[in-house]
């Protein structure tokens, strides 16, 4: 059908990547400022095919669902994270927890804007087997200042997640929403995990050496990148895993350009003995990023979604109509394998690209059908339904990985009206705000989570489709929303606008 150029209805301080849209709405003739997930898998003996998150050790991987805009004691937009426990039949609502600033041994208390749960990222920081979660508050204000933020470990164990610890700002006089995005890996080598964490400054900070729950470190450093660091422009996503498959995790870091133009880019910061490299080669742009064995040669590959379409290509290079991904096949040497472009304009792949679709908005890696290679998912929020009236009701789409890489055979696309999805598409239902590949029934291959953040006005949705053994599959789908798990509906909570898993 035609497509026109329209900003979804979405409302003020939208969160997750609020900047990074802010910055990219030249590109994209006006990009909503909504919330994007982090899909940061946890490090594991594989960072190629990493291993998810579980809580309570129990086998069965969980998932962390953010409500960064939730309402909390009366304190509006004070965020919350939902943890859903897997299980033999998957994830529902009777296996859950919610987790608040004003949750038992969880520091801190809810107030109006501060967006627990903005950024959330697992891996085991005190290496008792347990996963723990990193979760960035980034509008947390601190004592004399305003929007300073703060990062807390909320710590696994045999009950879930419980409790937490407050790691401390190591420069907080220097920049201001500390936990704009976190990612967990191991950076060194040492085997124990480490935490990159992202403010308005255009460098990461690094928390080496595991975290205990006394928050003792073994050292804070910090690590300058390429990027901008004037406001709205800095350093907006952090992605980690092995690209290199030498036991280190690298790092992924994305904003805007120092110099030259004020696109998109992505850097690539390799693993060493002492931690991230500010040595930085850099990628195709886009904001969002997974890393997985997409070809099965046993290298990290990364997969980036650049939303920008194909006409605004002179400031944002790489562009396709509707939007795109970029898959860089990673080596022994780095990201120098080769790049595929995928779209909904590759052969095989349903739909087309139009203007605005947003297709590669989030994106997410796991292996769908056992066969060791890591599939892709894409979501494209602003996608129109096939009636009048469905305009950014968004879509999913499947991508299965093969011996030569990402290709668009067997590829599928998932809408609210595909039959079995639960709902239907309506207008700004933004269908695919996040997406996570997770195998929560533990049958050893991954599920799909997915959110839908605009869904009744902005109260939110999590749909999850199940793998079929060879493919995802609409049979047994679930969905789940923000008042039959316990969050307030009050305001526009978004619920499911972050999937940490």
């Amino acid at each position: 059908m035609p497509k026109h150029k329209r900003t979804p209805v979405v409302r003020p301080g939208r969160t997750r990547l609020a900047a990074a849209a802010t910055a990219a709405a030249a590109l994209t003739g006006g990009l909503v400022s909504l919330s994007a997930g982090t899909a940061s898998a946890v490090p594991g003996a594989s960072a190629t095919q990493p291993h998810e998150a579980d809580f309570n050790l129990d086998g069965y991987p969980d998932v962390a669902v953010s409500s960064p805009e939730a309402s909390v004691g009366g304190h509006a937009k004070a965020g919350q994270i939902t943890v859903f426990y897997g299980s033999a039949s998957g994830i529902s609502a009777a296996r859950r927890a919610t987790i608040t600033q004003s949750s038992t041994g969880v520091p801190g208390t809810p107030e109006a804007g501060d967006q627990f749960g903005y950024a959330t990222s697992p891996g085991d920081f005190n290496r008792d087997g347990f996963t723990d979660l990193a979760v960035g508050t980034p509008y947390e204000d601190m004592p004399g200042d305003a929007d300073g933020g703060t990062v807390t470990v909320l710590w696994g164990s045999s009950s879930g997640l419980k409790g937490g610890t407050t790691l401390n700002d190591p420069a907080p006089s220097s920049h201001d929403r500390f936990g704009f995005d976190v990612a967990a890996g191991d950076f060194d080598g040492d085997a124990k995990t480490d935490l990159a964490t992202a403010d308005t400054s255009k460098s990461v900070r690094v928390f080496k050496g595991g975290i205990s729950k006394t928050d003792s470190i073994g050292s804070a450093t910090a690590v300058t990148t390429p990027l901008r660091s004037t406001s709205p422009y800095h350093l907006y996503k952090l992605t980690a895993g092995d690209v290199n498959a030498d036991g280190k995790d690298d790092l992924l870091v994305s904003g805007n350009i120092a110099s030259g133009g004020d696109y998109l880019v992505n850097y690539y910061l390799p693993g060493t003995a002492s931690g991230p490299s500010a040595t930085a080669t850099r990628l195709p742009g886009g904001v969002i990023s997974d890393i997985g064995d997409i070809n099965g040669d046993g290298f990290g590959d990364v997969v980036t979604g650049l939303t920008a379409d194909s006409s605004n290509s002179e400031e944002q290079p790489g562009t396709s109509a509707g939007g795109n991904i970029h898959v860089t096949y990673g080596s022994a040497t780095g990201p120098d394998g080769g790049t595929t472009v995928v779209s909904q304009d590759t052969a095989g792949v349903p739909g087309s690209g139009e203007a605005s679709d947003l297709f590669g908005w989030e994106v997410s890696v796991g292996d769908i059908n056992g066969d060791g290679l890591s599939d892709i998912a894409v979501g494209a929020i602003s996608e129109d339904g096939t009636t009048s009236g469905t305009d950014d009701s968004g879509a999913v789409t499947v991508l299965y990985g093969s011996g030569s890489g990402v290709t668009g055979t067997g590829s599928q696309t998932f809408t609210q009206n595909t039959a079995g999805v639960p709902g239907s598409s309506e207008r700004s239902d933004l269908f695919g705000t996040d997406v996570l590949l997770s195998d929560f029934n533990a049958d050893g291959r991954s599920d799909l989570a997915i959110g839908v953040s605009g869904e009744n006005a902005g109260n939110g949705a999590l749909t999850v489709l199940k793998s079929a053994g060879g493919r995802i599959t609409t049979t047994g789908a679930v969905s789940l929303s923000p008042s039959a798990v316990g969050v307030s509906t009050s305001g526009a909570p978004q619920f499911g606008a972050v999937l940490g898993g």
